[in-house]
């Protein structure tokens, strides 16, 4: 597969995980809607945040490392080895899980049973969902390295509308349940999923489809774990890589996580604050989730494959390179776009979006300035996604380990940070805390690039420079939403909230003239790469 190919599918790859992902949020926040009026919010808070911490735990450090590893090989790399290699992912999860439920049973602050019951059935079943979800991994790492892109789509949104429409269930006959309700519609998630990835591959394995693709795999066993004469179990390049990897991610779940963990261990929120913060945490992020991880994600791959890790930019295909150097502006560009229209709008229309969503529990009080830091949080998040996707993906393992250093003071300095501005400001020091370390790992990143291509023609930075005009419009849009947030939002009814949202739009219109008019170059990216997709499906 050339560089182009393999840049249209990892477009349409994106493509699909942000709808995914747009179904996925939109279910979810409807669900979190939905079931603030039969539980309370110390229950929210504790699915949220204290268990839902577990899982994403368990899960990440046990197959991140794995996955940035096995993905950075071509499509030519020895399957049997890396399938192997992925394997070693469940007895991770179970050992991680194991260690990590008894720290949630006996070191963590027990909820009290009256108020939160049968927490300790939610430890279990949370952990061992986590070790579920892990023995489709092998198969997750195929699917992604070949692109099957409906796969994934298919596999997610099945799970996420059973397990939905499980909890909706549960929820209106037997609110009583409480964490029983949370606890066993994320096992069916979990299942379910394995359960498509399985089903898939058994059917797709020995098909003529996977011959006339020249699929690696060749029969249903050797998804298994497999030792063959004359090759080792597994490939100790790939495994040295995955422990530099391993090392990093831990790292790096403490600073994606820092917020919970500091909450968690260190109780300086009580579990009704906790929930309140998640939600709002949640609602500032959606974008985020549904758009830019999905891109860092599909591109990461696109970049691991396209580069040579480690490898002098003189050295390398000059093609390669500048397909590469093409690609990263265009997507900085996007992202510094998206980001800077949620944090200029964001900021005027928060407290209007958490009254629509979840009334005067959220709209009152610190929620409002809550959700409008959280906005200038996502702009940072945006570029620092796609910064470190193409750090992570070019990087030679010698570099990866020193930047494992790096993580290390960055955690370090963030959870500071976070218990000190929460014991000052509140729920506002998570935020600003995350801010002040997303910026610190965007200068690192930025650095990382320029000194990459310095050597070449080409200067993808520039995807962080926007014209002018566009900056004055949305410097506009600011002045004119917030002025009208104080004459029409949010106690004033109905009506003047519509005149509120209209004005929003009119604004929003004109900075999209103006990107259109004035970022030729992104709009000429999304054209050709992320709307020809649509256009082919049609």
């Amino acid at each position: 597969m050339d560089s182009q190919d393999l840049l249209t599918d990892t477009t349409k790859l994106a493509s699909y995980n942000i709808l995914l992902q747009v179904l996925f949020r939109v279910l979810t926040f409807g669900l979190n809607a939905f079931t603030l009026r039969f539980v309370s919010k110390e229950i929210i808070g504790v699915v949220n945040v204290r268990l839902t911490l577990l899982y994403s735990t368990v899960v990440f450090l046990a197959r991140e490392a794995f996955r940035k590893a096995c993905l950075s090989g071509n499509a030519k790399q020895n399957w049997t080895q890396t399938v192997n290699l992925l394997w070693l992912t469940v007895p991770l999860g179970v050992l991680w899980s194991v260690f990590l439920g008894w720290i949630w049973l006996e070191i963590l602050e027990v909820p009290v049973a009256d108020a939160i019951p049968h927490y300790g059935f939610g430890v279990l079943v949370f952990g061992l969902s986590a070790v579920v979800e892990l023995l489709s991994e092998p198969l997750w790492v195929l699917a992604q390295a070949h692109m099957f892109l409906r796969l994934k789509v298919v596999a997610e949104s099945l799970s996420i509308i059973l397990k939905c429409l499980f909890t909706v269930i549960l929820v209106v006959l037997y609110p009583h349940w409480g964490l029983f309700i949370f606890s066993l519609s994320q096992l069916l998630y979990t299942t379910l999923l394995v359960l498509c990835y399985v089903i898939y591959f058994v059917t797709f394995i020995g098909s003529l489809e996977a011959r006339s693709k020249s699929f690696p795999v060749t029969r249903v066993t050797d998804l298994l774990p497999t030792l063959k004469k004359g090759q080792a179990f597994i490939n100790w390049t790939q495994a040295k890589l995955t422990l530099s990897f391993f090392k990093q991610s831990f790292l790096k779940q403490i600073l994606t996580e820092g917020e919970r963990y500091v909450m968690t261990f260190l109780n300086v929120l009580n579990f009704g604050d906790q929930g309140v913060y998640d939600i709002v945490n949640n609602l500032g992020s959606l974008v985020a989730r549904f758009i830019f991880m999905p891109i860092e994600e599909s591109f990461y791959v696109f970049f691991a494959k396209v580069l040579d890790r480690g490898t002098d930019v003189k050295r390398q295909r000059q093609e390669d390179v500048a397909m590469s150097a093409a690609v990263l502006e265009s997507l900085l560009k996007l992202v510094l776009v998206i980001g800077l229209t949620i944090t200029v709008f964001g900021y005027a229309y928060s407290q209007l979006a958490l009254d629509i969503y979840g009334g005067t529990m959220l709209s009152t009080g610190s929620g409002p300035t809550l959700l409008r830091t959280y906005c200038l949080y996502v702009l940072l998040l945006a570029v620092n996604g796609v910064t470190e996707c193409f750090t992570f993906a070019s990087m030679s393992k010698e570099e990866v380990d020193r930047y494992n250093f790096v993580m290390l003071v960055l955690s370090f300095t963030f959870l500071c940070f976070s218990y000190y501005l929460t014991w000052w400001l509140g729920s506002m020091g998570f935020i600003l805390a995350n801010c002040f370390n997303m910026g610190l790992r965007i200068a690192h990143s930025v650095r990382y690039i320029h000194k990459y291509y310095k050597a070449s023609v080409h200067r993808p930075l520039m995807g962080l420079v926007l014209s002018p005009s566009l900056i004055m419009v949305y410097l506009i849009s600011g002045a004119v939403t917030s002025y009208s947030e104080v004459l029409f939002c949010c106690e004033k009814g109905w009506l003047p909230r519509m005149m509120h949202i209209a004005i929003g739009v009119v604004c929003c219109m004109a900075s999209l003239v103006a990107i259109i008019f004035k970022e030729t170059k992104l709009v000429h990216f999304l054209r050709t790469q992320f709307m020809s997709q649509y256009r082919k499906k049609k």
